[in-house]
């Protein structure tokens, strides 16, 4: 694609790398076949390609965002599966959240946009205040048929409440501060290992630090505990130091480059700090979402003196809790774990990590059946706050996407991100698990309380969905 930027623009170092990606599209059209949002409304605007002129015309002409490119660029997912499909290499993440920053800085949304923004930015990346909000919202719950009448905003107030849990789980000694020791037992039998790493009894075979996060700290204490008790029993020490908190992923998607780049500045000095004091293997995240942001912290901060040297070490250890797993290796299952697993793989997973056969060759080493989910290259929906701030498209693409994993008849679900699993846990009576608790189980740990709740193979699965519906 031919640029026209002017030298006074591309001084600017966020429009020169936005100007480099603009280059590189060739028009070719091949990610307009796996965009979730040009799938369910047909509208080339509303496809990478058209996203990517708008976002063009705005940059070069050094425009304020108008209503027309903020109405697109909001009802992406950045799902990055246009990345997967490019063949030319475009890094359209990097594009769009250029593009986020630019309307956030340009255009002034209506007032209850504005104040509904203002408070995800404010509660979601904080436990305590999300627990908080969450306690509200099982109060508010009878009233959420007055509550999506409101004007303007009704419909994402009523999703607010949608996707609250019925029952908030109880804070879990794991989610605190501190150090976590490798289990003895584990390391006598390191000689079952294939890694070529064999620290032999007694000694631990490595140390990593797991983030503790925010939205699943509070939803989902329970994933977490898992990847702690395998990390532990597999001779690995766990630190979750202070001063560590939100990643900065949500507020990084909605734009608000102030706030993301805080919390991830905290978030980085507690790592920088334990990585040169006893040191650390890798960071390990059990939420996809964070991990696909927490990677590209040498991108988002490098041209900050203060932090470009720091984000590129942190990003370079920054490992998905299956990815680091897969490297060194999972002892052999100590249950019968013979289930039919559909695995999700979250589109931060498969197309924001480019991680895609590690979770599932390891559930089939711990002894399940793994399928895959027709058409698991197509986004649930959830994309951090999507499901809340565009809630109709994001329905449409649960419904699509529970049609698909039913028409499986699975005993369970597994995924590697929260946000998958509140946004099609609340489409489906199957089980939905992270990945970790099942290896957890497989290699020694207690049985996953969801599964509890399975049903019968015998449920009788719907049609599946059309192809092009």
């Amino acid at each position: 694609m031919q640029t026209s930027f002017s030298p006074e623009q591309l001084a600017d170092p966020a429009m020169a790398a936005s100007e480099k990606i603009l280059r590189t599209c060739v028009h070719c059209g091949f990610c307009t076949a796996t965009c979730p949002t040009y799938l369910l409304l047909g509208d080339e605007l509303d496809s990478p390609r058209g996203r990517i002129y708008l976002i063009k015309d705005m940059l070069e002409g050094g425009k304020a965002a108008s209503r027309e490119v903020v109405k697109h660029v909001d009802r992406c997912l950045s799902c990055l599966s246009c990345m997967t499909t490019c063949p030319s290499g475009v890094h359209y993440m990097h594009l769009v959240d250029h593009a986020r920053t630019h309307i956030e800085k340009t255009y002034k949304r209506p007032l209850s946009d504005r104040l509904l923004r203002s408070v995800l930015a404010f509660v979601l990346p904080y436990p305590n205040r999300f627990r908080l909000a969450l306690l509200g919202a099982k109060i508010g719950a009878p009233l959420r048929p007055l509550v999506a009448k409101v004007p303007r905003v009704g419909n994402r107030l009523a999703a607010m409440l949608d996707l609250a849990p019925a029952e908030l789980p109880n804070r879990n000694p794991t989610d605190r501060p501190g150090v976590f020791p490798a289990d003895t037992s584990a390391q006598e039998v390191s000689d079952l290992f294939q890694t070529g790493r064999d620290a032999g009894p007694g000694k631990r075979r490595g140390r990593v630090a797991l983030l503790r996060g925010c939205a699943q700290s509070v939803l989902r204490p329970d994933f977490n505990e898992a990847a702690i008790r395998l990390l532990n029993r597999h001779g690995v020490e766990v630190v979750q130091p202070k001063g560590e908190g939100c990643c900065g992923a949500l507020t990084h998607h909605m734009g608000k480059e102030d706030s993301s780049h805080g919390h991830a500045k905290r978030t980085i000095d507690a790592w920088i700090a334990e990585m040169d004091g006893e040191g650390l293997d890798a960071i390990v995240v059990t939420a996809s979402g964070c991990g696909t942001t927490i990677k590209d912290y040498g991108f988002m901060f490098r041209d900050d003196p203060a932090y470009a040297e720091k984000a590129k070490r942190v990003s370079a250890i920054a490992k998905d809790v299956t990815e680091y797993m897969a490297g060194i290796g999972l002892l052999p299952p100590v249950e019968d774990t013979d289930l039919v697993v559909a695995y999700h793989s979250a589109c931060s997973m498969q197309h924001g990590q480019a991680i895609r056969t590690e979770p599932k060759t390891l559930l089939k080493k711990a002894g399940f059946t793994v399928k895959d989910v027709p058409e698991g290259h197509i986004c649930c929906g959830s994309a951090g706050t999507y499901n809340i701030l565009q809630p109709e498209i994001a329905g449409r693409l649960r419904e699509r996407k529970v049609a698909n994993i039913e028409r499986m008849r699975p005993d369970l679900i597994a995924t590697g991100n929260i946000g998958c699993a509140t946004q099609i846990g609340k489409g489906t009576d199957i089980p939905i698990v992270h990945t970790v608790e099942l290896l957890d189980w497989a290699t020694g740990g207690p049985r996953p309380e969801a599964l509890d709740r399975m049903r019968p193979a015998s449920v009788a699965a719907p049609e599946p969905v059309p192809a092009h519906a």
